[in-house]
């Protein structure tokens, strides 16, 4: 699974951090650090940080079907 983060947009909110503490770090206060290629272990946590983002700056490969079935499920 390949992860980016559009860091120019990124404010360091951390709340991906927050919800997948695997893949994304905050280092200081506002320099978010990450791991681009995430295992497919973390999926539904990153499906979660990824929606999270207050200013929409991730973006990941092949986790559409599993937004669809969160989304789904908040239902």
């Amino acid at each position: 699974m390949r992860l980016v983060v559009d860091l120019n947009r990124c404010q360091g909110y951390a709340q991906c951090a927050f919800l997948a503490p695997d893949v994304f770090t905050m280092h200081g206060e506002e320099s978010l650090v990450y791991n681009p290629r995430a295992e497919a272990e973390q999926r539904e946590r990153l499906a979660r940080a990824v929606a999270a983002c207050p200013v929409q700056a991730i973006t990941a490969d092949g986790l559409d079907e599993i937004v669809g079935r969160t989304s789904d499920a908040a239902r």
